[in-house]
């Protein structure tokens, strides 16, 4: 818990209310403490305020960091100085524009179901291995709950096999980003993959107590995959498959989470639903705080465009059409 006493300078107690107010909402803020701590730090020592000046020198510190660095410090200290505003208007606010230029976003893969069989098919070829007993089955169950449930992979991997309620075919996913916890109802293909899976272990006679981690295997004392070791799997995989990016490059494993979000939107737009009002939900799904942050993740790619066009021309059309002949009628 920060303290008034970790903070020193004239910042002290809107650093540590601006702090206290993001962590009721559900925010960790690690990263943002320490870059605050870090200034904290700095304007004591320069016995200064936060004035465009010390804001100045105090980023001059940072300039051995990389572009995409010192901008985030900056955007951090920004953030503090608008929650300051709130009760003093007057405060020094940093410009946007005296930023580094932020780093071009990387567009991601998008998923075929063409694509996802094939990355099925190249995992059907991997062999066991005296690490990984069941080398195949934990990585068909990686990719298949990744992309059937926008899984983060730090979620994926702290998955043990008590977190499955076989008989509702849920997932328990524990405290992760923002603290949240969450309930999540497996599609049929999930459930089905889980099911197999486990019973795969149970038949070679492998830990299924409920502690032991859902993606198993011998190395590092039976503690499970690290990230590093899905990424590394998971990535080549793409190889085998012969999936690349538009830019001729491997997809990233969080490729597949966006897709997750995509396909949600898709079948939303399909099924004619309000896809508005659907968002909170497929926000608590993928365990994000706000509908903003779910928002990144819905591409308007080629089909939602198609079907976005047609549901307009189904409620609009006739208004067009309409508007469009009372004008030639009026010329």
């Amino acid at each position: 818990m920060t303290t008034k006493q970790s903070f020193c300078s004239v910042l002290a107690p809107i650093a540590i209310d601006y702090l206290a107010h993001a962590r009721a909402l559900g925010r960790a803020y690690a990263t943002e403490e320490h870059v605050l701590r870090y200034l904290d730090t700095f304007l004591a020592h320069v016995h200064s305020d936060l004035t465009s000046e010390s804001f100045a020198l105090w980023c001059h510190t940072g300039n051995h960091l990389s572009s995409g660095v010192q901008r985030n410090r900056m955007r951090i200290v920004r953030n503090l100085c608008l929650y300051r505003r709130r009760t003093d208007p007057t405060c020094f606010l940093p410009d946007l524009s005296q930023f580094p230029a932020p780093h071009q976003v990387i567009r991601p893969h998008i998923f075929t179901d063409t694509e996802i069989l094939a990355v099925l098919a190249a995992a059907e070829g991997l062999t066991s291995n005296g690490g990984s007993p069941l080398h195949r089955e934990v990585f068909r169950l990686a990719i298949v709950l990744l992309y059937t449930t926008g899984l983060r992979r730090g979620e994926l991997l702290r998955l043990t096999v008590g977190d499955y309620e076989p008989y509702e075919h849920t997932l328990v996913v524990r405290e992760s980003k923002f603290h949240k916890s969450r309930l999540l109802p497996l599609s049929s293909d999930g459930y089905h993959e889980l099911d197999a899976y486990l019973q795969a272990r149970r038949a070679r006679e492998l830990p299924t107590s409920p502690e032991t981690p859902l993606l198993w295997n011998r190395n590092r004392g039976g503690n499970g995959y690290t990230g590093t070791g899905i990424w590394m799997g998971i990535r080549a995989l793409f190889r085998t498959a012969g999936i690349r990016t538009a830019a001729g490059r491997l997809p990233r494993v969080h490729d597949l989470r966006h897709n997750f979000g995509v396909q949600a939107l898709l079948r939303w737009y399909r099924a004619g639903v309000d896809v508005q009002a659907k968002l909170p939900f497929l926000a608590a799904y993928m365990g994000h705080v706000s509908v903003i942050s779910t928002e990144y993740y819905l591409h308007f790619i080629e089909e939602i465009a198609a079907c976005a066009s047609e549901r307009f021309a189904k409620h609009c059309g006739g208004l067009i059409v309409g508007h469009c002949g009372d004008a030639g009628g009026a010329s």
